[in-house]
């Protein structure tokens, strides 16, 4: 017995302001209104809003000097409608977690084939679920629907509210729905309103002879409702993903001896390096795979710092490991895929014949991670912490380097040391009021009268993370009698109730 085709309609309403909000909105605060704005016949048009914006009546649709009458403060950011499509493209590709058959849906939705699928993640709600969970941690707000056809689930997840119905209740689960539900013609769903006939319900009753006259030579409504409920076939058409670059070998006998794999790395390098240059690409992670007579396989695999499709180098880094590579019975075939690749442009960073400077780091990198392990080479990386000493950390260097916190007023003028102390040491302070700037500290035995001094800046404790008796700091910028110049700060003030007496530290050195 055929299995009942079951298809799942994933759609994002906001999608163009959810994605503004990802890449360029963080230097805004939330509550901006903001709107999104494309070129129309007379003028600017809003294409997209934010909450705090469709609150003062902006609406997409309208025209921006409209909006602007009723909320002068209305922020204008131009759209961009090129990286939406580009976005919800490689959504698709990512959607192929769920199904092997994934349409782009218009420009914010997607369609996915889940046929015989559902089982896998526990159910169908479970799949419902997991997928609106994942999408709402990349930020997107979702509304889904799975029935089985494509028409029936698309207009259950943009008029339903979402629902999972099976193949007896579509016709009972569409009748309320509106007209504009079955995806028509603007012209063609006017007409059916002027005949009385908004919902599909209404549409569904009506003869079908007569619908056939009146709509003979226009949007025909009785095509769309056979391919909601299943009268007619409405095929999905996938995705276009290419597959990464990949080179393959093939031996005319098997190869028993342990250089087999290290002569296969030669010649198929080659052929990857000219697919990666044709495709603009550089791999960041490599796997060679050597294929058994006896079904197994042995996989060596590497990764690099930054994209690179230089032979000599990834020869290098994967020389090692592919004469590891043990044939037992004998490979009869070998494969050498770049999993991981990244854009990359032709360069000329040198007249010489070997470049320097960056590409020369980032092959030692490539070098110490494979000799000792990519766990126990790292890289500082940046964090999302306002506490100086949080606001930094190490990370594997082969990792992928996540997008930089934004900066501080304070780090673009420069008023922090860039030389920290591991941990903030204690010193001995005197001042004239409890409150007032430092005038003299002792550090390791060390007397240090204050000649200068600039603060404070106050840094209030993370409250989501810091236990609740946790107390300020007050830093003060200052430079002794001898020029050295210091960064110190005082915990905690004089009767806020979370401890005794405020504690001084120093925390950095400048110059």
């Amino acid at each position: 017995m055929k299995a009942e085709q079951r298809i799942l309609s994933v759609w994002w309403p906001h999608l163009a302001i959810e994605r503004w909000k990802r890449t360029s909105g963080r230097g805004f605060p939330p509550d901006s209104p903001i709107v999104l704005t494309s070129e129309g016949t007379h003028g600017l048009v809003i294409a997209a809003v934010t909450k705090t914006a469709a609150e003062n009546g902006a609406r997409v649709g309208a025209r921006l000097t409209d909006a602007r009458a009723l909320d002068p403060s209305l922020v204008a950011i131009p759209a961009d409608p090129a990286g939406d499509a580009a976005w919800v493209e490689r959504l698709a590709r990512w959607a192929s977690r769920w199904s092997p058959l994934v349409e782009v849906d218009g420009r914010n939705g997607l369609r996915l084939d889940v046929t015989g699928v559902a089982h896998l993640f526990g159910g169908e709600a479970a799949l419902v679920e997991d997928v609106q969970q994942r999408f709402a941690a990349l930020g997107l707000a979702s509304r889904t629907a799975l029935a089985p056809t494509p028409a029936a689930a698309w207009a259950l997840a943009h008029f339903g509210g979402g629902a999972v119905i099976g193949g007896k209740d579509v016709a009972a689960s569409l009748a309320p729905l509106p007209a504009a539900a079955l995806r028509l013609e603007p012209e063609t769903i006017r007409t059916l309103e002027r005949l009385g006939l908004k919902t599909i319900g209404a549409l569904a009753q009506v003869p079908r002879r007569a619908l056939a006259r009146r709509f003979r030579e226009t949007d025909n409504p009785l095509d769309a409702l056979d391919r909601a409920l299943g009268r007619k076939p409405e095929p999905l058409i996938a995705t276009a993903c290419e597959p990464p670059p990949r080179s393959l070998l093939r031996l005319e006998e098997p190869a028993t001896y342990p250089e087999a794999a290290s002569q296969a790395l030669e010649r198929l390098i080659p052929d990857l390096v000219r697919q990666l240059e044709r495709r603009h690409l550089g791999a960041r992670r490599l796997a060679l795979t050597g294929f058994r007579v006896d079904g197994a396989t042995a996989v060596a695999s590497v990764a690099t710092s930054i994209p690179s499709r230089e032979p000599k180098h990834l020869q290098r880094l994967l020389a090692d490991k592919a004469a590891a590579l043990n044939p037992e019975f004998g490979f009869d075939a070998f494969a050498l895929e770049a999993e991981w690749a990244e854009t990359l442009g032709a360069a000329q960073e040198s007249l010489v014949e070997e470049p320097s400077g960056t590409r020369d780091i980032a092959r030692l990198i490539d070098r110490l991670s494979v000799k000792l392990g990519p766990e126990r080479v790292c890289r500082p990386r940046a964090r999302e912490s306002h506490l100086p000493e949080r606001a930094s950390g190490w990370a594997p260097a082969l990792e992928e380097e996540e997008p930089s916190p934004q900066p501080s007023p304070v780090n673009e003028r420069g008023s922090r040391p860039q030389r920290l102390l591991d941990r903030p040491e204690a010193i001995a302070v005197i001042y004239a009021t409890p409150e007032g700037v430092p005038r003299r500290f002792v550090w390791r035995r060390a007397v240090h009268d204050i000649a200068r001094v600039e603060g404070p800046e106050r840094i209030a404790p993370e409250w989501w993370r810091a236990p609740s008796n946790s107390r300020l700091r007050d830093y003060y910028r200052v430079e002794d009698l001898a020029g050295c110049r210091f960064w110190i700060y005082r915990e905690g003030v004089i009767g806020d109730g979370r401890g005794g007496a405020p504690a001084w530290y120093l925390h950095g050195l400048f110059g």
